[in-house]
This record gives C-alpha cells, sequence and structure tokens, in this order.
C-alpha cells in the first residue's frame, strides 16, 4: 500500500521528480537479488556505447561506506567504499558511473564530468524522484515470481504492487 501510494504521489506531483536533459532507461527486478539486472545494464551500455550514444551509470552503491555522495567510480576505485557492482559495471563497460543513495544527484554528477547523453540506472524501479524514459524489469527465469508473496513471506519487492495499481 506504501508504495502504491508514494508511487501515485509521484506521478500526480505531490512528491518532486526531476526529469534530466538527457533520456534514462531504469533497468530493475521484482524479485529479490541474483536476477541479472547488473549484466543487463553492462550490455546496454555497451551496446548503446557501439550504437554512437554515451551512456553514464547510475548506482546505489549497495556496501558502499563513502563518507559523501555521489561518488565517482573508476575500474580501480575501492569497493569498499563504492560497493562491488558499481566497479565492476565502470571496468567492464569503460563508462562513466556515479553511485549514491539520492539517484538524482548522482546523475546530474554524471552530467556534470561524463559528457554523457544517457543515462542508465541500475536498479531503481521504486526510485521515483529520477523521472525515466524506459522501465526494464528484469524477472528471475528460474524462480520467477516464488510464492507470490511480497517480503518477507516471498521473494517479491514491494516493485510489483505498483504494476498492478498503475494497471488501474
Amino acid at each position: 500500500l506504501a508504495v502504491g501510494l508514494r508511487r501515485s504521489m509521484s506521478r500526480t506531483g505531490l512528491l518532486k521528480t526531476h526529469r534530466l536533459p538527457v533520456p534514462v532507461v531504469v533497468v530493475g527486478n521484482l524479485t529479490v537479488g541474483g536476477t541479472g539486472k547488473t549484466p543487463l545494464v553492462a550490455w546496454l551500455a555497451e551496446e548503446l556505447a557501439r550504437a554512437g550514444y554515451r551512456p553514464g551509470i547510475v548506482a546505489r552503491g549497495y556496501g558502499g561506506r563513502a563518507g559523501h555522495w555521489p561518488q565517482q567510480v573508476r575500474p580501480d576505485s575501492d569497493p569498499a567504499m563504492v560497493g562491488d557492482e558499481a566497479v565492476l559495471l565502470a571496468g567492464k563497460t569503460g563508462c562513466p558511473v556515479a553511485v549514491g543513495p539520492d539517484r538524482v544527484a548522482a546523475a546530474r554528477a554524471l552530467l556534470e564530468y561524463g559528457n554523457c547523453s544517457m543515462i542508465l540506472s541500475d536498479d531503481g524501479l521504486q526510485h521515483y524522484a529520477l523521472q525515466r524514459d524506459v522501465e526494464i524489469a528484469v524477472i528471475d527465469g528460474v524462480r520467477r515470481f516464488g510464492n507470490g508473496f511480497c517480503l518477507p513471506a516471498g521473494p517479491l519487492q514491494g516493485v510489483v504492487l505498483q504494476a498492478v495499481i498503475a494497471q488501474d
């Protein structure tokens, strides 16, 4: 209920959202962990770069213990500070990467230093402050939707409720 309410408030303007001057693609998952969203973001970044775009990647920086955010991430960044997935993405794609709990601030940092023509967000379906042009929801190919229940009773995140509410 809370997730659906927050989404509705963002859609109606009661919660502030931010549109960037470049397209934003959010890749997220409906189930907890291990769905392959980070490899998909890496693949998308590589393919977009091959097609002539200049993608930048934003992520939360899970596990990172930096003292201030957002953080720019390079292949030689300390995973303890910025999170291991972000370092992996920077090394694999060669794209500018920025992390932080505030996706808008991370994306703006990318636009300041990265010369990006588009932003890819690794995770963030439930972070509505950053407006998006495309959402890609990745589903676990083996477990699918598990028992059909949201955390803590099952593997689904509250994001699934948003999809149901959005159809109304």
